[in-house]
């Protein structure tokens, strides 16, 4: 499996995100997905998860603006990302949790004034 990441940017605090990730290799019906992001100077930490039955989990920090969805036949992986605060500012990682770990390489996300 590889995952590749795109979508981040420069965004002004109140704006709107949508990361992607792209699985190459992906079972899609067996594949649990999550998004985690590291800010500089800090640990990475979860933002969201999904898993094949469509559930979903979030990170208290990010409920009620972030949405993780993913498309089966595309086997591509989401985060809209709404209402961005400068504390949402990290790189954002895609990953592969079950069945087995994967990572993919970061995507810049800055939200600043």
């Amino acid at each position: 499996v590889q995952l590749q990441a795109s979508g981040g940017g420069l965004v002004q605090p109140g704006g709107s995100l949508r990361l992607s990730c792209a699985a190459s290799g992906l079972r899609s019906s067996v594949a649990h997905m999550a998004w985690y992001r590291q800010a500089p100077g800090k640990e990475r930490e979860l933002v969201a998860t999904i898993i094949p039955s469509g559930a979903t989990t979030y990170a208290d920090s990010v409920k009620g603006r972030f949405t993780i969805s993913r498309d089966y036949r595309q086997k591509t992986l989401y985060l809209q990302m709404n209402d961005l605060k400068p504390e949402d500012t990290a790189v954002y990682y895609c990953k592969q949790l079950v069945p087995f770990v994967t990572w993919g390489q970061g995507t810049q996300v800055t939200v600043s004034s």
